[in-house]
C-alpha cells in the first residue's frame, strides 16, 4: 500500500477510536450508569480526562493529519512548491509521536485506575480506595466493601478496560505511521512519485 493510503487508512480507524475514548471517558462521571450527589465522590482518575484528552482530543489532530496526505498535492504544499510530499510524510510523523503520546497518557491513567479501583462509600460511612495493589480484581469477594455507587466497581473496570484497550491500538497506530512516514520522507508516495513504480521522481 502507498505511503499516502496508508496514513489515511490509519487516520480513519483513529477517529471513531478517539470518539469511543471520550464516550468512555464521559460515561466513567456516572457510575453504575447513575448521577451521584457530589462530584468529589467520583475516583480522581476521572478527573485527569485520559479518554477525552489523550486518546480523544490530541489523537484527533493526528487523524486529521494521515487522512489529508493522500490528497496532498506533490509538487508542494502550503503553497510552498520546494516542499512536498516528502516533508508532508516526515510532519505527519510528528503528530504521530503526539498522538502517541497523547495514547500513552490514556493508558497510563487507566492503568492506574484498573490498579487503585474505584473510590466508594465503605461501612463505615466514609468515602476512600479501599482497595490495595490490584487485589480487588482476583478477589471477587472484596467487591462487597464498596457500598455505594452501585455496580460501581463492574462500571469503572469496564470503562477503564476500554480505554485502556484504545490506547494500546492507538500507540499501535501511531507506531505504524511514524514507520510509514520516515518511509514516505525517503521515498515519497507511489501513487505520483517516482519510488514506488510511478511516473516521476518526487
Amino acid at each position: 500500500m502507498c505511503t499516502g493510503g496508508c496514513a489515511k487508512c490509519l487516520g480513519g480507524t483513529l477517529i471513531p477510536l478517539s470518539v469511543f475514548g471520550c464516550l468512555a471517558n464521559i460515561l466513567l462521571f456516572f457510575p453504575g450508569g447513575k448521577v451521584i450527589d457530589d462530584n468529589k465522590y467520583l475516583s480522581e482518575e476521572v478527573w485527569f480526562f485520559g479518554g477525552v484528552l489523550g486518546s480523544g482530543v490530541l489523537m484527533l489532530f493526528p487523524a486529521l493529519v494521515f487522512l489529508g496526505l493522500k490528497n496532498n498535492d506533490c509538487c508542494g504544499c502550503c503553497g510552498n512548491e520546494s516542499c512536498g510530499k516528502r516533508f508532508a510524510m516526515f510532519t505527519s510523523t510528528i503528530f504521530a509521536v503526539i498522538g502517541f503520546l497523547g495514547a500513552g497518557y490514556s493508558f497510563i491513567i487507566s492503568a492506574v485506575s484498573i490498579n487503585k479501583g474505584p473510590k466508594c462509600r465503605l461501612d463505615n460511612a466514609a468515602w476512600d480506595y479501599p482497595f490495595h495493589n490490584g487485589d480487588y480484581l482476583t478477589d471477587k469477594s472484596l467487591w462487597n466493601k464498596c457500598l455505594e455507587p452501585e455496580n460501581v466497581i463492574p462500571w469503572n473496570l469496564t470503562l477503564f478496560s476500554i480505554l485502556l484497550v484504545i490506547a494500546v491500538i492507538q500507540m499501535i497506530l501511531c507506531v505504524i505511521q511514524v514507520v510509514n512516514g520516515l518511509l514516505g520522507t525517503l521515498c515519497g508516495d507511489c501513487q505520483c512519485c517516482g519510488c514506488c513504480g510511478g511516473d516521476g521522481p518526487v
